[in-house]
C-alpha cells in the first residue's frame, strides 16, 4: 500500500459515511474505515484525530464561505436579513445530495456526542457571524442577536427543507422569517 496515496482523505470520508449508513456511527471504528478506504489505520489518523472529525470535516470551509457572505453584503442596516441571506445564498446542494445531508443530520441528532459537537459548531458560527457584523459597524448587542436568531431561523428552515422533496430552501426560509415576523408583535407589545 503506498504511504501517501493520492485521494486518501476523500476515500476515508466516503468509506466512513458508507459504514455509518450501513452499521451506524457507534458501531463503526477507525480501523474499519481505514480498511474500507484501502489505507492503513495510521493514514486514517494522519487525516482525522477521531471518527467524529469526519462528520465535521468541512465545517471550517463552510464557516469561511458563509462569513464571506456577511463581509460582502452591500448594506448591513438590517443585520438579521444579512445573516439569513448569507445562509440562504450558500450552495447547500453542493455539499451533496439532499438524501445524504438528511442521513448526516439524522446521524448527528441521534448521537449525543455528535449533537454536542454540532451545537458547539453552531455556537462558534454564531460568534463569528456576530463578530463579522460588528466589524461592519453593527452595534454589538444587535450583531449578537442577529447572528443567533438568524442561525436559528435558518436551522429550522434547513431541517424542513431536508424533510421536503422538492421545495426550494429559499422559499422555506422566507416562510420561517415570515413566521418570526408574525410572532414578534406579541413580544414587543408585552415589553
Amino acid at each position: 500500500m503506498p504511504r501517501w496515496e493520492h485521494g486518501s482523505q476523500e476515500r476515508l470520508k466516503q468509506a466512513a459515511m458508507e459504514l455509518f449508513d450501513e452499521q451506524g456511527f457507534e458501531s463503526t471504528s477507525a480501523v474499519q474505515i481505514a480498511k474500507r478506504a484501502g489505507v492503513t489505520t495510521r493514514t486514517f489518523f494522519r487525516y482525522f484525530p477521531d471518527k467524529q472529525s469526519i462528520v465535521f470535516v468541512d465545517a471550517d470551509l463552510l464557516r469561511t464561505a458563509l462569513l464571506q457572505g456577511i463581509h460582502d453584503a452591500s448594506d448591513v442596516s438590517e443585520p438579521l436579513a444579512v445573516v439569513v441571506r448569507a445562509l440562504v445564498e450558500f450552495d447547500w446542494e453542493g455539499l451533496g445530495p439532499r438524501e445524504s445531508q438528511r442521513r448526516r443530520d439524522a446521524m448527528i441528532t441521534s448521537n449525543p456526542e455528535l449533537l454536542e459537537r454540532e451545537l458547539n459548531k453552531q455556537h462558534q458560527m454564531s460568534d463569528a457571524f456576530g463578530e463579522a457584523l460588528r466589524q461592519r459597524g453593527v452595534e454589538p448587542h444587535a450583531a449578537e442577536l442577529a447572528a443567533r436568531v438568524g442561525i436559528q431561523v435558518f436551522q429550522t428552515a434547513y431541517r424542513r427543507w431536508l424533510a421536503a422533496d422538492e421545495t426550494d430552501l429559499a422559499t422555506i426560509v422566507d416562510a420561517s422569517t415570515s413566521t418570526l415576523a408574525a410572532i414578534m408583535p406579541a413580544v414587543t407589545r408585552r415589553t
